[in-house]
């Protein structure tokens, strides 16, 4: 019991904390509505956990022997969340379903955001390395893990829905569009130097 307990809390703060994904998905329940975020949600957790199956299968202690990838990935995960960061701010204040400029994000999208989000790979790592003293036990987190991952980024996307009731003003909109996609490019920069220093 308190093994199953330590998995719900590791893949609950893991999953619920701030990151570049959550911050999408805050964003596009502002903007574009929970229904809409939906894909980019299972994208997202179907990404993750796919890379949570494969870290478990051994492929971190194949890619630990290459630092060159780490360094790469860090390198293109920090431009992506920039890049994104960048596409946030200049996105259009305005809030509806007529509104054709707007973009909602893919399913794919959110599946390579997590193959490119340095935080997926630390939880995934550090997350197996804690749990997986025999494949019942690995196998055991990786599904809670899956639920729980879910659920976060589901309310993530409802919280972002909810907000918007209160930013019907486009320039509070526009405001909060440029705060969220500055965070992204301020946590990008900070995982580079994470990584790399």
């Amino acid at each position: 019991m308190s093994l199953f307990l330590a998995m719900c809390t590791f893949s609950l703060v893991m999953s619920i904390t701030p990151g570049p994904v959550n911050i999408v998905i805050v964003n596009s329940g502002i903007n574009n509505g929970f229904k809409k975020t939906f894909a980019f949600i299972s994208g997202a957790t179907i990404g993750f956990t796919l890379l949570l199956v494969l870290i478990g299968l051994g492929l971190n202690t194949v890619l630990e022997k290459k630092s060159l990838f780490f360094s790469s990935l860090t390198f293109l995960s920090s431009l992506f969340i920039i890049y994104l960061g960048y596409k946030i701010i200049n996105s259009t204040g305005n809030i509806g379903i007529n509104n054709k400029e707007k973009k909602t994000p893919y399913f794919y999208e959110g599946f390579l955001m997590q193959w490119l989000n340095p935080k997926a790979w630390i939880a995934s790592m550090s997350g197996v390395s804690l749990f997986s003293s025999s494949d019942f036990i690995l196998y055991s987190f990786i599904f809670i893990y899956f639920f729980i991952c879910y659920l976060s980024l589901m309310f993530w996307g409802y919280i972002g829905e909810k907000i918007s009731y209160l930013l019907k003003i486009e320039k509070h909109l526009k405001l909060l569009n440029f705060i969220m996609g500055s965070l992204l490019i301020v946590l990008a920069v900070y995982l580079f130097y994470v990584q790399i220093f």
